[in-house]
């Protein structure tokens, strides 16, 4: 991870750790960067895309300035999901694309997600360059003058040929189902509900009027308990509950029970392999999936490989062997064959295949897997490479460890995105998880590491 960009783009708080200045300067140096190499005449081209936070304006018009000042030309899509970013990228050849948005977070951060050519997360080289611009280290870039000063339009087509992109991939309609969708009042409010409706489905929303300080507010994928409530209420068949920029999909089967990343990884991983349709008869995983994941792909047969946090390194591993299926437990999952990115919508799709052509319910499809019980604390911190190193933490750790055997691990980790210590453990009780993960943390907030 870099100064400013971590394992998901520029984040932090709109003003406070992300400034309009930062947003300039970022768009100041792509457009210069992705223009250096082009022909008299040509300019390089730029989409963004942003949610619905209220600073994700302010962060649209100082990008804008930046890259028109540098020589690029920059179309807007608006309020639209990050994945409809990484599509536009791909399939309007664009040189870059700039999504706006801090995903989960509340609605005063915000950040900057830079996606390549390709569709995928920009390289962390070229993130590299970009803080380096930011703090100085590399000389004043030239400002476009006269005729080749870059101009903005409007290209919220972009976002309707997305939506249309989404209309095509399922298989078989669905006319007849009730599905209920959680749009977070983020950027998912935009898209999701008209594709469910033009499938023919009965699309029951809730949290889809964004208000610019409302996004991920006790709604959305981060506060999945209202959907499962919302789903058992109006007998639904389903329901789906997307992030702030709808990159993630969490899911609610038709008696309120969590679906989450892991278990859609299994549904979405058996029907594939069922179908001949699973390459390398292999699921990528993140370290933080479920242990009862992996012991249910060892009863398929299924093999798994398991990455670092971030759908980024998820999508690098695929691409890097052949895999088609690969996710988080927090609801990113990718369809390589589909998308370059976590994309909620595509993810809610893929699961409703899954139950059509299985004739099944979401209940149904789960019932074989059995997810441990785990217990995720956070610990805010004054430096995370610091207790990531103390001797005495990583002891408590081992020992945690040595403790659980085979029944369970502790998973150490820092957050990409905040200054937080994650401390996860898997086991047989809840009881035993907390016990555990209780004893890690007492020995970081005794040697001091806690910030409140």
């Amino acid at each position: 991870m870099g100064k400013y960009f971590g394992t998901d783009g520029f984040r932090g708080e709109a003003n406070v750790d992300l400034t309009v200045e930062h947003a300039y300067k970022v768009g100041r140096y792509l457009g210069y960067y992705f223009g250096k190499d082009k022909k008299d005449g040509e300019k390089a081209r730029v989409v963004i895309g942003k949610d619905t936070r209220r600073s994700s304006y302010m962060f649209e018009y100082s990008l804008v300035a930046g890259l028109t000042a540098s020589g690029a030309d920059v179309y807007l899509m608006h309020v639209t999901p990050t994945p409809s970013v990484s599509y536009i990228v791909r399939a309007d050849e664009f040189d870059c694309g700039i999504m706006i948005s801090a995903s989960h977070n509340p609605f005063y951060d915000n950040g900057i997600k830079i996606i390549n050519k390709h569709g995928a997360k920009m390289d962390a080289a070229v993130e590299e360059e970009i803080e380096r611009y930011i703090d100085g280290e590399i000389p004043e870039i030239p400002l476009a003058t006269r005729e080749n000063i870059g101009r903005t339009t409007d290209y919220s087509m972009g976002r309707n040929r997305y939506i249309g992109y989404l209309m095509t991939v399922p298989t078989r309609a669905f006319k007849n189902l009730k599905v209920g969708l959680d749009c977070a009042n983020g950027a998912s409010s935009t898209v999701a509900k008209a594709v469910f409706d033009a499938l023919g489905a009965k699309t029951y929303v809730i949290n889809n009027e964004p208000d610019g300080t409302n996004i991920n507010t006790n709604c959305g994928s981060t506060h999945i308990e209202h959907l499962q409530k919302y789903v058992v209420e109006n007998s639904l068949d389903a329901g789906f509950a997307y992030d702030g920029d709808a990159d993630r999909c969490l899911a609610v089967d038709e008696k309120g029970n969590l679906v989450d990343g892991d278990a859609i990884l299994y549904i979405c991983g058996k029907y594939l392999r069922d179908k001949g349709r699973l390459n390398n008869n292999t699921v990528v995983t993140t370290v933080m999936s479920n242990l009862g994941l992996y012991k249910a792909f060892d009863a398929e047969g299924i093999s798994y490989e398991k990455t670092a946090v971030g759908d980024k390194y998820v999508y690098e591993n695929m691409m890097e062997n052949g895999h088609i299926l690969g996710g988080e437990q927090s609801g990113h999952i990718i369809f390589s064959k589909n998308a370059r990115t976590g994309d909620g919508v595509l993810t809610s799709l893929k699961v409703m295949e899954v139950m059509i052509e299985n004739k099944s319910s979401l209940s149904e499809l789960t019932r074989e897997l059995k997810i441990f019980p785990q217990l995720l604390v956070n610990v805010r911190v004054s430096s995370k490479d610091a207790v990531m190193n103390d001797e005495d933490v990583l002891a408590a750790t081992n020992k945690v460890e040595e403790q659980l055997g085979d029944n369970g691990r502790i998973l150490l980790r820092q957050s990409g995105t905040e200054p937080l210590i994650r401390v996860m453990v898997e086991a047989e009780t809840d009881e035993i998880c907390k016990e555990c993960v209780d004893s890690v943390v007492k020995v970081i907030k005794d040697k001091g590491y806690e910030q409140l």
